[in-house]
């Protein structure tokens, strides 16, 4: 291990045990050569002993730095994996990071650019608008058109940083996942680090979210409940990228939105809209809205529309995963728990061989208490949870989308909330699901479907002759084949009988020869009868070999 590795490796213990985070583990799970390395570090206690875990956790995270703050955000959304007070602590974490120097940033521009930036930009705001742990924000004119634009730019040298603690990071998920088994298998630590390191050197590059975002923006150009704005491609780069700028309410901002006059009913239900047509209709969502990344428009308070920005996580499903879902939801809302059950079975997301009627009453008595109560102060996040938390009993492997899904339903879900806690989630979102399966199942979806297929058939048809003439020639082909192969089989079967014939003769004769030989000693009888045996054995070798 490097020298600056081994001193990162000694200040990230320092700042564990200082917080008192050695209690997570249980002493008695402790190896003896762990036990004594906790004990040669007599001088680093627990210097926060009046507050709780959780909150002991989160400010250890906080002065870890930026890669650990956001290690902990993402921690924050997977309540399938924590307990509810470390998710609901977690979640408090915000990316408080110093900016990085303002000639860094213009000659990282610069550079990009092949140009002084003041070629390109008539105005350029050296102060940060935003400074987030991966990346800086700066406000600038184009100077082509003068439009307002923002200028993401990547922290320098942030990727050695990340690959230097996230391999931390690993090794002690490998620990912690060998020191205690039972809590490695149901925390999972070493996946979740690698799920991690994906995630952020994923947001690394800025040319896949300048892509995630056209594509965001072309599926909702004329919608009235989302804009995303305008990206400059031209002026994109991996660790750079130029957008239009917006001046939205940050949708935290409750006080400011209502002194604007902002209908807050109608905002939080096209949350809910927004969220499942991202998902069923279009197949690619914005997996990353909390509220840092999502604004309100300041026009038409009364017909509000949301601005979503950042879009370097995206999540996808496919077809059979999407139908599945849907499904899903419409269960939950019959409360038919045997069709949930089965719906896991046909979709793969648990094993076939998994015994319904005990995984319909484990969800039963996980739900059932939730659906107690009235359906407006349901959490539909957290029934989602509770349902994997359960099926994750019955072997249920993690699947990546759906834990993006659960995490961007949390964030859409409390978002509505607390724009309009009266929000009834089910009620806004089970009419959208029916008519989504049904334009998916019925008569529409058939319609559809040859419409879409139709140009396919038209170009095809033409070749259709001779597809059923070749395909009817080589049926012949085949069948012809297979009697020829019928026939070998049987000559095969003929000589295999014929061989076993001629060895059981050539037996029976060579141990009558023996008898007789041991009985009357050396005579013609015996000697005729050994020899015809060992010419029977020849005539069954020869007639196998033929």
């Amino acid at each position: 291990m490097k020298f600056h590795r081994l001193r990162r490796f000694y200040h990230l213990n320092k700042v564990f045990l200082e917080h008192g985070l050695d209690e997570l583990i249980p002493w008695q799970h402790l190896p003896f050569a762990a036990k004594l390395g906790r004990y040669s570090l007599f001088w680093l206690f627990n210097r926060h002993k009046e507050k709780s875990q959780a909150t002991r956790l989160r400010l250890c995270l906080e002065q870890l730095g930026p890669v650990y703050v956001k290690f902990g955000q993402m921690l924050s959304t997977r309540r399938d994996l924590l307990s509810e007070d470390i998710a609901d602590e977690l979640a408090k974490l915000q990316d408080n990071v110093p900016a990085f120097s303002n000639d860094k940033a213009r000659q990282l521009i610069s550079n990009n650019l092949q140009r002084p930036i003041e070629e390109v930009f008539s105005e350029f705001e050296p102060t940060p608008l935003a400074s987030a742990s991966i990346a800086q924000v700066h406000t600038a004119t184009l100077k082509e058109n003068n439009e307002k634009i923002v200028i993401k730019v990547i922290r320098p040298n942030i990727k050695k940083v990340i690959l230097s603690d996230t391999a931390l990071m690993a090794t002690f998920a490998k620990i912690l996942a060998k020191v205690i088994p039972e809590l490695g298998h149901r925390l999972r630590p070493v996946e979740v680090v690698e799920e991690y390191k994906r995630t952020i050197l994923n947001e690394l590059d800025m040319k896949v979210e300048s892509a995630n975002t056209e594509v965001l923006r072309n599926n909702f150009i004329d919608s009235d409940a989302l804009y995303v704005p305008r990206i400059y491609p031209q002026y994109c780069y991996p660790n750079m990228l130029v957008m239009e700028r917006i001046y939205g309410i940050p949708v935290g901002d409750i006080e400011a939105l209502k002194a604007q006059g902002t209908n807050l009913q109608l905002l939080a239900e096209r949350g809910v809209e927004v969220f499942f047509t991202q998902v069923f209709r279009d197949s690619f969502f914005h997996a990353d809205m909390h509220p840092g990344n999502v604004f309100v428009s300041r026009e038409t308070p009364e017909n509000p529309k949301y601005i979503g920005i950042d879009c370097g996580i995206i999540g996808t499903l496919n077809k059979d995963d999407q139908r599945y879902l849907a499904e899903n939801f419409i269960a939950f809302f019959n409360e038919d728990y045997r069709k949930v059950a089965t719906l896991h079975v046909d979709s793969g997301w648990v094993p076939q061989d998994t015994n319904v009627e005990e995984f319909e009453l484990a969800i039963r008595r996980v739900l059932e208490p939730i659906f107690a109560k009235p359906l407006a102060e349901i959490s539909f996040g957290h029934v989602l949870v509770s349902l994997f938390d359960t099926a994750r009993q019955f072997n249920m492997q993690v699947q990546p989308q759906l834990v993006l899904l659960q995490k961007t339903l949390l964030y859409i879900e409390g978002l509505g909330r607390q724009l309009y806690p009266e929000l009834d989630l089910w009620k806004t979102a089970k009419p959208f699901l029916e008519r989504w399966l049904k334009e998916q199942m019925g008569a529409k979806a058939l319609y559809q479907g040859i419409k879409n297929n139709a140009p396919f058939w038209a170009e095809k048809m033409p070749e259709l002759p001779n597809l059923i003439y070749d395909n009817l020639k080589q049926s012949r082909r085949n069948q012809l084949q297979q009697h020829q192969n019928q026939q070998q089989l049987i000559a095969n079967q003929h000589k295999q009988q014929k061989s076993q014939f001629w060895l059981i003769i050539g037996a029976t004769l060579l141990i009558c020869a023996t008898l007789i030989y041991q009985a009357i000693g050396v005579s013609w009888p015996p000697l005729i009868m050994g020899s015809t045996g060992i010419i029977a054995w020849l005539i069954a070798w020869k007639s196998k070999s033929e």
